[in-house]
């Protein structure tokens, strides 16, 4: 998995990458929130890891980058800081992360951390797929809505979609 670390740190940083390598992940190390911005863009991880107080953009600013980015994959989030209170908790949740590492790291905790960041992403893929299935009869072409009810394919479309359909034979049915 691709992992993207946002720490101003150089030390901690490079700790943090080597001990992510370790564990088999692909890695892109940052500086600051506005650099790690710029790459998430660009590559599109699955997983950020943002230290909370950074210069140029901090891991909360971060944070509600990802979440307000239209991008169609979800991004796991893990908010890493010195802090420990409920209030910088609660405001890291506030802002779209989906877990809180606190410093010094513990090697343990973060591997443990990493596998339910890729379980969840799993199932976000699994789930992303299971909704662009359409039940659609094969007989008559209708499919079934969000509210099981059937209608044709046209009407169905064209509430989805700024498509609209003209409608014609084409040569194999022009000859029946």
């Amino acid at each position: 998995m691709k992992v993207l670390i946002a720490e101003d740190d150089a030390v901690s940083s490079l700790v943090l990458a080597a001990r992510i390598r370790k564990m088999d992940h692909e890695v892109l190390v940052t500086e600051d929130g506005q650099q790690a911005w710029e790459v998430f863009q660009r590559e599109r991880p699955r997983l950020v890891i943002t230290d909370l107080m950074m210069p140029e953009v901090n891991g909360l600013e971060l944070c509600r980058r990802i979440r307000g980015d239209d991008g169609k994959a979800y991004t796991y989030i893990i908010l890493l800081t010195a802090l420990s209170s409920k209030a910088t908790f609660y405001e890291g949740m506030e802002a779209g992360a989906d877990d809180f590492v606190t410093k010094p790291l513990d090697t343990d905790g973060l591997q443990a951390r990493l596998r339910v960041a890729e379980r969840t992403i799993n199932l976000q893929r699994e789930v992303t797929q299971l909704q662009g299935l359409l039940p659609i009869c094969a007989y008559c072409k209708n499919i079934r809505d969000d509210r099981n009810e059937w209608q044709p394919l046209e009407r169905f479309v064209g509430q989805k979609t700024e498509t609209s359909f003209s409608h014609t034979l084409c040569p194999e049915c022009d000859t029946k």
